[in-house]
């Protein structure tokens, strides 16, 4: 199935992104798209981890929601949709919310990447500060709600976000530790369309954003990025 992929990659790069296990926290409207990018670039070796269900407010911007699965596990959906594609991936689906009661439980030294898709701030800290101190790779998808424009998406790193309120408390929070902010992250310097409590969102932005964190390990493996 990767004849195509081999033609602007080498068998070695194919064979070491086979080989790289991933931790994917949150299969939503970004990390539906992420996992998607990952499964049809190779990955075999995946675990996510989503507490959530499929609603039918998902059927707009999530690409594993359908009319036929609302109510249903969204960690189960992703990965029947996974084995759909790739049936010889090896994907460990987790349907649990992570919490600071749960955490070590699921989340170890066996991961090569962290990619984080939660929205949970509490969460983001933990896997960053987990990441940061065993030396595992991460990047991190910042707000995607709000916004509709990909052309201000980019690759960069915490401490150079801005228009983003989740960067904003996040990059707090680590300076209140004396942690280093030097952290990859995918983030949209769009500002936000309105103020609204409940977070308006289309499946633009969260879709790229999601394309560009399996991108952003993609071109690390292969070392071009």
């Amino acid at each position: 199935m990767f004849d195509r992929l081999l033609r602007i990659i080498t068998e070695e790069d194919l064979d070491k992104i086979k080989k790289t296990k991933i931790l994917l926290v949150g299969v939503g409207g970004v990390g539906g798209f992420c996992l998607e990018a990952l499964v049809r670039s190779g990955f075999q070796n995946i675990t996510i981890i989503d507490g959530d269900v499929v609603d039918i407010t998902n059927l707009n911007r999530q690409i594993i929601s359908n009319n036929n699965n609302i109510n249903k596990e969204k960690v189960m959906e992703a990965k029947e949709r996974a084995l759909n594609i790739n049936p010889n991936i090896n994907i460990e689906a987790i349907r649990v919310f992570l919490d600071n009661n749960n955490f070590n439980s699921y989340v170890n030294k066996s991961f090569d990447y962290i990619i984080d898709a939660c929205d949970d701030l509490n969460i983001k800290l933990a896997l960053i500060k987990y990441a940061k101190t065993n030396k595992i790779k991460i990047i991190t998808a910042l707000g995607a709600g709000k916004k509709l424009d990909v052309t201000k998406l980019e690759f960069t790193t915490l401490d150079k976000t801005y228009n983003d309120p989740l960067a904003k408390k996040l990059r707090y929070q680590l300076r209140k530790e004396e942690m280093d902010l030097n952290i990859p992250v995918v983030f949209s310097k769009e500002e936000a369309i309105n103020n609204d409590k409940i977070i308006g969102s289309a499946i633009f932005v969260p879709g790229v954003a999601g394309l560009m964190l399996a991108d952003y390990v993609f071109l690390d493996l292969i070392n071009k990025k």
